[in-house]
């Protein structure tokens, strides 16, 4: 349904100056297109109706378009700020043709006055409510014939589409790269996707080199899961405390044997390990997540109800996990003194809870050692390609259709790397 809303024109464009100067400031808008794509297309106008302005126009906050039966968020218009990284990562120009795959409206809109009068946007989505409600939106706005928007499932080739595409933007959630969006994309184009490993997503720019693709570009991101034949299940696992609450052990990839061995795993005694590894306040340390689900076996995320005893010291953990064997290890941080930051380690429960912690920590002094500081590269390998012998610095991720991997080498991309080191998700 159309949002209605109006709002003083001069005050929405107030606070639309406002996010772009915001996003120019942050570096996370660098081209004079995307800021006048930004500046020109009205935001509020793509929102749920009602939505305040300063919500509508953070940088940071999704807002909510459709919700399932449970509740959960299953379509969104994406914080501003991954909108304007994922369309500087695909590295569009006037006339350039783009599909999008998860449809909306803003982002298309968006997507039409960076590629101008000349190019073509096509925004694909499974849903026809959301479908619907784009098309409704863009014809209000004046995007009606400048953007085609398609119902349909695009894990598969999308019908009357024969003309390649510069570039393809997936803004859902995705756990492979379905082969139809490479059978789209033309021989130099970009596709950027949000692109989940083991639980942890990267919104990824690559390109083609020979019969692989290597990315040219990462942003740390979250986005609703995909739906349709492309969407792929957590498998969750429920440990009550004495009080009946609950942990949450979600599992993306390989989930470790007999989980039954964690039956009343909570009312053992809670152990700490630590590393030694320290960093500043205010400073990033994402790629430690991914490290993690790279080469961490057992890696899991967690989740907690209120009222455990893990939910109470919540400010000191995070909600990254490991499981080994009848016990599970949380990753948490301890001050430094005089306030220099943070000592990263590990609280765990369990009989050999002390184990597990010490499996994290290892990979924790890893990462300080091999990962920290360095971008890590990473490739898609499609089925059929050449693969290299992958090196040591190298995660191997097994998809339904091709292998992702991730390489911290400072020296050699992945394709050049030699030895082997596995980690299937399947």
């Amino acid at each position: 349904m159309v949002n209605t809303l109006r709002h003083d024109d001069a005050n929405a464009a107030e606070f639309r100056d406002g996010l772009v100067e915001t996003l120019l400031e942050k570096k996370m808008i660098t081209s004079p297109l995307v800021e006048r794509a930004f500046r020109t297309v009205p935001r509020h106008l793509f929102v749920a109706e009602g939505t305040p302005l300063d919500v509508t126009y953070s940088v940071d906050n999704s807002v909510a378009i459709k919700r399932g039966p449970d509740g959960v968020i299953i379509s969104s218009t994406s914080a501003a700020y991954i909108q304007a990284r994922m369309i500087e990562q695909a590295e569009l120009a006037e006339g350039m043709s783009v599909l999008e795959i998860g449809s909306g409206g803003y982002n298309a809109a968006l997507l039409a006055e960076v590629v101008g009068p000349e190019g073509r946007v096509v925004s694909v989505d499974i849903d026809p409510e959301v479908t619907d409600r784009a098309r409704e939106l863009l014809d209000a706005t004046g995007y009606g014939n400048r953007v085609t928007v398609v119902q349909a499932d695009a894990e598969n080739p999308l019908p009357g589409l024969d003309e390649p595409f510069d570039a393809i933007l997936v803004t859902v959630g995705a756990w492979d790269l379905a082969p139809a969006w490479l059978e789209h994309l033309s021989a130099n184009g970009r596709i950027v996707v949000p692109l989940r490993m083991n639980g942890i997503t990267r919104a990824i720019a690559f390109r083609r080199q020979g019969d692989h693709l290597v990315s040219t570009s990462a942003e740390v991101a979250g986005f609703v899961p995909m739906q349709g034949a492309g969407a792929y299940d957590e498998r969750v696992f429920l440990l009550p405390d004495r009080n009946g609450h609950h942990v949450k052990l979600r599992f993306e990839g390989e989930v470790p044997q007999d989980m039954s061995l964690l039956d009343g795993v909570l009312a053992t005694e809670r152990t700490e390990v630590w590393s030694g590894v320290t960093i500043k306040h205010g400073v990033s340390f994402a790629d430690l997540h991914l490290w993690f689900a790279a080469f961490l076996p057992g890696f899991c995320k967690l989740a907690v109800d209120e009222g455990t005893d893990m939910a109470a010291e919540r400010k000191g953990w995070f909600p990254f996990g490991v499981v080994r064997g009848g016990s599970f290890a949380y990753l948490a941080v301890r001050p430094v003194p005089e306030g220099g930051g943070v000592e990263f380690g590990a609280r765990a429960y369990g009989v050999h809870g002390e184990d597990a912690a010490a499996a994290m920590v290892e990979q924790i002094q890893a990462w300080d050692r091999q990962g920290r500081d360095r971008e890590p590269v990473f490739a898609y390998w499609p089925e059929g390609s050449r693969r290299p012998e992958f090196g040591n610095s190298t995660a191997v991720l097994v998809k339904t259709h091709g292998l992702a991997t991730i390489s911290w080498s400072p020296t050699a991309d992945a394709a050049d790397d030699q030895g082997a080191l596995h980690n299937p998700e399947r």
